[in-house]
């Protein structure tokens, strides 16, 4: 039978080294699993594969959308199951890799159309939003759903919106919705989460933002700041350095909060990927894999 290997777990474990190593023994292909590094725009503020590693391994949901395509959990999981089927088609085997813990959560699960909200709500909620700014939303998502503050990017100020009018519409929380939905697929999948210290996993992602910066994320942002309102962009990597341009911060305080921002984001994918129960924690390590496989 076709077998899935998800590889998961926080920013800067080391997921995409991991994963090409995995996908070259097998020879095999990769589907990301990251909800913006499918946006060609983006570079090195999502962390993409570098050109020599996409070269090494063909990789499925990297620059293959534009930043102004509509993209949800939905069309993924359209998109990945297509993907999957044309590789399977050459491989036993598959490799997805990713942080977006929804993402492989509609691949591997399924996930039903989202209802209706209230549209009266849904006007109320952005417009206290451009009134009183992200503060409000977050202060709001931590009084009415406990659970998406402790478990999802409250960096984003549409995934806030979105959250907190689903709750206050339909009285759940979103993520509950999202559970409901399991469905069989025609696959086996075996779950990995890449179990580093949260010391170490700081410290790389520290030594990660200083790399970007090097790199030219400050030039990349100016490029992509008249687009500051579209949705991938409102995202952390992107959003602290437009405070920057709007003197919101200065440079050193912009890296800082790009820094807090993304280590408060990897707790809350750790916490994520430990409550779902089936994955495997191991250490960021070849072997590991191959030891812990059925394969």
């Amino acid at each position: 039978m076709k077998t899935l290997i998800v590889i998961g777990g926080p920013t800067a474990s080391g997921k995409t080294g991991l994963a090409i190593e995995v996908a070259r023994y097998f020879h095999t292909e990769i589907l990301s699993a990251d909800s913006r590094q499918c946006f060609r725009e983006l570079n090195i503020g999502v962390a993409k594969p570098h050109h020599s590693q996409l070269e090494e391994v063909k990789h499925h949901f990297i620059n293959s959308h534009s930043i102004h395509d509509q993209m949800s959990a939905g069309i993924y999981e359209k998109y990945g199951l297509e993907k999957l089927n044309e590789i399977f088609l050459k491989n036993d085997i598959a490799v997805c890799v990713g942080g977006t813990g929804l993402y492989i959560k509609s691949l591997c699960e399924g996930i039903d159309e989202m209802p209706e909200v209230d549209k009266q709500i849904e006007a109320e909620v952005h417009a206290l939003y451009k009134e009183k700014g992200i503060t409000y939303l977050q202060n709001e998502i931590k009084l009415h759903d406990v659970q998406f503050f402790q478990n999802s990017e409250i960096q984003n100020p549409h995934r806030l919106i979105r959250a907190l009018v689903f709750k206050k519409s339909n009285g759940i929380s979103i993520l509950e919705y999202q559970k409901k939905a399991v469905q069989k697929r025609e696959f086996n999948i075996q779950f990995f989460a890449l179990d580093v210290s949260r010391e170490k996993l700081y410290q790389q992602i520290n030594n990660r933002v200083d790399i970007m910066m090097e790199e030219g994320l400050l030039e990349e942002a100016k490029v992509l700041y008249s687009f500051k309102d579209l949705k991938p962009l409102q995202t952390i990597g992107y959003r602290e350095l437009f405070d920057y341009f709007e003197n919101k911060y200065s440079y050193n305080e912009a890296v800082d909060k790009l820094k807090q921002h993304t280590r408060n984001y990897a707790k809350r994918q750790m916490n994520w990927f430990r409550h779902q129960g089936h994955f495997q924690w191991i250490e960021p390590i070849f072997q590991n894999i191959i030891n812990h496989s059925s394969l």
